[in-house]
């Protein structure tokens, strides 16, 4: 991070968003918003991996079948992972991102625009919830979360163009 103004946070597409070729789309709303992209990687989720990111505070707070359900999902096919960096970037992708449950999410929202699945449905249906995307919900979850996907080099410190044309005008 670049200084105490801003943060960082994680943001996972998820099998479900390659699945459906909307990708670009997702990572345009945040290149749109202005936040900039610090760390960006394509991969399968080992599921070792996919476990301490869906740790055992998952599991309580939501159950065994939960987590394991969503282990399952991350780790069914490609996943883009990204780090995005800019001022509140936690609570404004937070709110970029929508409601867990795609059903609840308000339009203009990820979720709510690219998305529909219940909870009810996916129960039913003895599946996970296909919302997605995820997003660390604070401070604390972000930096964990970072640094399980991302040694520190592999994150990009840099100036946007815009930002160093403005700062020498």
């Amino acid at each position: 991070m670049n200084n105490n103004l801003t943060e960082q946070t994680l943001v996972l597409l998820k099998p479900d968003a390659l699945d459906r070729g909307i990708v670009g789309e997702i990572i345009t709303r945040f290149e749109r918003l202005g936040v900039k992209i610090v760390g960006l990687k394509l991969l399968i989720s080992a599921e070792d991996t996919a476990m301490k990111h869906y740790n055992e505070d998952l599991e309580q707070r939501k159950g065994k079948k939960i987590r394991d359900t969503m282990i399952k999902l991350i780790t069914s096919g490609p996943i883009v992972v990204l780090v995005l960096e800019g001022i509140d970037v936690i609570e404004v992708t937070r709110k970029m991102v929508g409601a867990t449950e795609p059903k609840s999410a308000a339009p203009g929202t990820i979720r709510g625009d690219y998305a529909h699945m219940s909870y009810h449905y996916a129960d039913q249906k003895g599946i996970g919830v296909f919302n997605l995307i995820h997003a660390s919900t604070s401070l604390e979850e972000a930096i964990l979360e970072i640094n399980l996907w991302f040694k520190p080099e592999e994150l990009v410190s840099h100036t946007p163009g815009y930002t160093k044309m403005t700062l020498h005008e």
